[in-house]
């Protein structure tokens, strides 16, 4: 059985791209980032996060289970809420040339990127994931993943 054409969806009667029902471009800057780049930015951001955790606290945050076991957690939240607040990326989207912007075009703020980061931290928020690549962490903030180029 054909499926029938939805009259809501993109040019042509095909379905909207990932980004198109919140205004954003399809391609090049301001577009949605893939999920490649946005995986290895959170995992640059990780790595970082761990060894500023080992240079701050000693190489105990990699093996005990007491609240050192925490401070990658702690160094990634605060990393990342800080530099999305005034550089408008964690340092890995920074790497990876991504950027996290509010789609009303205001500064995200600090609120805005400290929730963001919490929700990643709880990570559950940041897994589950909307048609336009938005997870929950990104609808709380009013937020969108970007490329930069």
């Amino acid at each position: 059985m054909a499926r029938p054409i939805d009259a809501t969806a993109g040019a042509g009667g095909s379905e909207p791209y990932p980004g198109e029902r919140v205004g954003l471009p399809e391609t090049g800057r301001g577009s949605l980032a893939t999920w490649g780049a946005r995986i290895v930015a959170l995992l640059l951001d990780w790595v970082m996060s761990t060894v500023l955790a080992v240079l701050f606290f000693g190489t105990r945050v990699l093996s005990s289970d007491g609240w050192t076991s925490w401070m990658t957690m702690v160094m990634f939240f605060v990393q990342t809420t800080v530099l999305v607040a005034l550089a408008g990326a964690s340092a890995g989207q920074l790497l990876c040339r991504l950027a996290v912007v509010r789609l009303d075009n205001q500064p995200v703020g600090f609120l805005r990127a400290g929730l963001r980061a919490l929700m990643v931290c709880l990570v559950l928020p940041a897994v589950v994931i909307g048609t336009d690549r938005r997870g929950l962490h990104d609808l709380a903030a009013g937020t969108a993943v970007v490329n930069r180029r």
